[in-house]
């Protein structure tokens, strides 16, 4: 993840009560990127709460549950803190690098941090080794090549250091299949897209 987010806490924190106030979610979504956050509070309410859940990076708890079974995770000590609001279940981690064995889970979810990341593939990746088989990968992120304006916007972040190199509606799915992942679904509005796939049962 850019040092930014780790370092600079007033950002961290100010993103993130952007995003917990419905009202201003929706219309930041909207204004910068064209999307519909609507599609972001769907995914989260169809999560399966009876399922082992990684959530990471979990933000100041966006699609955090008072569930013993949704582990919330961050590199960002100040989001953490900020999610600890809604949960005790959390943990420090690298998402290059988890503290988990594999096979840990029985789904993964990743709202908005993909596009964060210097290295979008090796997470995903990283992500796919602690699924069981059978397990679903879940999230959203920001991608490239659906406008000028979005992508004009993007090298702005990217130049400040909030995000990483990101990429296309094409790269996501080559990241999620290249970690070996099936019945990749893919659902793009604005400059987001939602995706789903799944690590093949044995």
């Amino acid at each position: 993840m850019p040092s930014r987010w780790r370092t600079d806490r007033r950002s961290a924190t100010g993103y993130d009560r952007v995003v917990q106030n419905p009202l201003l979610a929706r219309l930041g979504a909207r204004l910068l990127w064209n999307y519909d956050i609507r599609h972001l509070h769907q995914a989260i309410a169809a999560q399966d709460p009876a399922a082992l859940t990684l959530d990471i990076p979990c933000g100041g708890g966006v699609a955090v549950r008072d569930n013993p079974r949704h582990i919330a995770a961050d590199l960002s000590r100040t989001m953490l803190d900020r999610a600890r609001r809604k949960t005790s279940a959390l943990v420090q981690a690298d998402i290059y690098a988890l503290p988990f064995p594999s096979e840990t889970f029985d789904a993964c979810v990743t709202y908005n941090g993909l596009h964060c990341l210097p290295d979008p593939a090796a997470a995903v990746l990283e992500l796919t080794r602690v699924l069981r088989p059978g397990g679903t990968l879940q999230g959203t992120t920001l991608i490239l090549g659906t406008s000028r304006r979005t992508d004009a916007l993007y090298a702005l972040l990217r130049r400040r250091g909030y995000f990483g190199p990101s990429g296309t509606l094409t790269d996501l799915r080559t990241w999620l299949t290249t970690a070996g992942l099936t019945d990749v679904h893919l659902a793009p509005n604005g400059a987001v897209a939602g995706f789903t796939a799944r690590r093949p049962a044995n």
